[in-house]
């Protein structure tokens, strides 16, 4: 059984180009979002805080093959490259450069685990 990993990342925006950024997602390059699925990323979700703040999602099967496919993507490098001006303190490909953070609460894994120890205390 593969087992999914949940990833987060965190960039920040540079505000003055905070409009024209929302624009070049509205919508993303249809090749873009094939290329995202092809990867094997799906559940992919951006989401803007304050001040330029943006917080990624997604979920995937293998996240360091995901990594490599869109490292060698053609379309992906090209976005990548188009996007990169848009954000502070970044080197390299947004999508490769990103801070990940930490996952430290899962509601669903601590469900399970609650009906796991319930299941083997009733046993």
């Amino acid at each position: 059984m593969t087992s999914t990993t949940r990833v987060c990342f965190r960039l920040q925006v540079r505000p003055e180009m905070l409009a024209e950024y929302l624009t070049r997602h509205t919508p993303v390059w249809p090749e873009m979002l094939a290329e995202i699925a092809a990867a094997g990323r799906r559940n992919y979700s951006l989401f803007l805080g304050e001040g330029g703040m943006l917080v990624g999602y997604y979920e995937t099967d293998d996240d360091q093959a995901a990594q490599a496919y869109l490292a060698q993507s053609d379309v992906a490098t090209r976005w990548e490259a188009e996007m990169a001006p848009f954000f502070i303190g970044l080197e390299g490909r947004p999508d490769q450069a990103a801070s990940p953070l930490t996952e430290v609460f899962n509601l669903a894994e601590q469900l399970s685990a609650v009906a796991s120890d319930k299941e083997s205390s009733a046993s």
